[in-house]
């Protein structure tokens, strides 16, 4: 039986931009996908710290140490600039691999730079 857990995240990035008139996606600095182990067109779970909202979308990899945060499509309507967000991405585990599993998470500053904080398993957060 395999189980669903927290993969990695991007723990309040800032939205950068929003794009309404693209086909659909979030767009992600490169070097934070690197740091949260995340792959282009990968699915992530995105939850807007500003209003509430939730909601899944996929990752397309934007330029490294941009700072790029971009919501697409109609997630474009689910953020504005200025608002923080997480990003989640999940994997299945066996009982085996719970036992050892630790998920990647990535802090980042005000700019969506890579901070200190960040690990490669989560504290009590």
């Amino acid at each position: 039986m395999f189980a669903d857990f927290l993969y990695s995240k991007i723990h309040m990035a800032v939205i950068t931009d929003a794009n309404p008139t693209y086909q659909g996606s979030l767009t992600v600095d490169a070097e934070l996908m690197d740091a949260a182990g995340l792959r282009p067109f990968q699915k992530v779970l995105v939850a807007n710290c500003a209003n509430g909202e939730r909601f899944e979308t996929y990752i397309i990899e934007g330029p490294r140490r941009s700072g790029e945060m971009c919501l697409n499509g109609a997630a474009a309507l689910l953020g504005k600039p200025g608002d923080k967000i997480i990003v989640m991405a999940f994997c299945a585990l066996s009982a085996d691999e719970i036992l050892t599993h630790e998920p990647k998470i990535v802090h980042v500053d005000s700019r969506n730079r890579l901070s200190p904080e960040s690990t490669t398993a989560a504290a009590a957060d």
